[in-house]
């Protein structure tokens, strides 16, 4: 008997997906709820599994094709026999989708699919894909499997000789994916429909610093997370925010909006693109909370496991473009919302504090914001109140 592997419901207003990778071809055995195919919405990807197992017995449609929610795009035979050693490999397999699945060394159970990223990692470092331990879906090579190889003091292997005649230029067309192309068009969309203006403060992170290290093992030990640094600033957010809601309403039609809810974004790098998952009501969450709720965003973001419905809406966002070393940018607001903060490195800089020359870790801090509805005041008046919670943390729970 035939199973259709068909297009679950992916969130409101969403009636189409776009196919991605096959992680199995006709002809394989498939476990049931082992993950078959990548789908990827405008606004996230993930994986769907076998709803029963069986041979994979038709794919009806390819990489990069559109299909509707509810549409089939392959057929499993559930009365195939398994094939011998699959029931044991079953047995001692972990499930697919498990986030923490031990990586297998890449071309161990078949084909290595090499992602692009990846691939600019191996070269850059003259190393093989068959050496390197792929933990990506579906026996995918990661970008971020090479770089843990290279960390771990994996050798480089001889640079091979160029397989194209000297000079001789190539280029690699890879489609745009469904995420990316809905990303591309609410950036233009930003900059076309908005009046953005971008202003830049400095935050002295020593008391930061000095908290997290007086208090990180006791933290740790008691709530069973890292305490890190955008709690501190999703909670200092929220405090100039209640001060000028402004950046906390958008413009509809001819009207503004004003909230007295919190629900704060908070922007997620993927190998997919930038996604920004919502903490909804951010201002009832403890320190802890916080630090729970971004760290399980992120690694579901990552794992394609985030759900369409938790990266719509919100009314503020954070991004963190520190984390890849940036020491200052310009970030794009994601509209209808009317600012977002921008976080960057840390940097020991040399200050001047009661007339001395000091040594401090210094960070750079953006906000980008829709100007028919903020003015000057309310933006440096907004970064001057984030910044003065930060530098003085207690002020945050004293003035809450």
């Amino acid at each position: 008997m035939a199973v259709q592997i068909t297009i679950p419901e992916a969130g409101e207003s969403i009636s189409e997906v776009q196919v991605g990778q096959w992680y199995k071809s006709e002809g394989d055995w498939v476990e049931q709820d082992e993950a078959v195919v990548e789908v990827e919405s405008d606004k996230a990807s993930m994986d769907l599994p076998a709803p029963a197992a069986g041979v994979l017995t038709k794919i009806m449609i390819q990489t990069g094709e559109m299909v509707e929610v509810g549409q089939a795009v392959a057929e499993i035979d559930e009365t195939a026999q398994r094939p011998a050693g699959a029931e044991a490999k079953a047995k001692d397999a972990a499930p697919a989708a498990e986030a923490n699945a031990a990586p297998q060394p890449a071309g161990q159970s078949g084909e290595t699919r090499v992602m692009p990223a990846a691939r600019r990692e191996l070269a850059q470092n003259q190393l093989d894909a068959k050496d390197v331990p792929a933990s990506g879906p579906g026996g995918r090579l990661l970008k971020e499997d090479v770089q843990r190889h290279v960390a771990s003091g994996g050798a480089a292997q001889p640079a091979a000789a160029p397989s194209a005649p000297a000079g001789e230029r190539q280029e690699e067309v890879v489609p745009m994916s469904l995420l990316r192309r809905r990303v591309a068009e609410r950036l233009v969309e930003a900059q076309q429909n908005a009046a953005l203006l971008t202003t830049f403060n400095e935050i002295d992170m020593s008391t930061v610093m000095q908290t997290r290290r007086q208090n990180q093992d006791a933290f740790q030990k008691r709530y069973g997370i890292k305490l890190g640094i955008m709690s501190f600033f999703v909670k200092a957010t929220i405090e100039a925010l209640k001060e000028f809601p402004q950046l906390n309403a958008e413009i509809r039609g001819n009207d503004i909006v004003y909230r007295n809810y919190f629900d704060i974004g908070v922007a997620v790098s993927t190998e997919r693109g930038l996604m920004v998952p919502v903490i909804r009501n951010a201002e009832r969450y403890s320190f802890a909370e916080l630090e729970r709720l971004i760290a399980d965003f992120a690694e579901r973001a990552r794992d394609k496991k985030i759900a369409p419905e938790e990266l719509q809406g919100g009314t503020f966002t954070i991004s963190n473009g520190g984390v890849f070393g940036s020491l200052m940018s310009t970030p794009i607001v994601n509209p209808p919302q009317s600012g977002i903060l921008g976080l960057h490195t840390m940097q020991e800089r040399p200050v001047a504090r009661d007339g001395q020359v000091v040594i401090r870790p210094m960070m750079y801090v953006a906000l980008t914001y829709d100007h028919r509805i903020v003015d000057g005041r309310e933006s440096v008046g907004f970064l001057k109140r984030i910044k003065e919670c930060v530098e003085q943390p207690a002020r945050i729970l004293i003035e809450s």
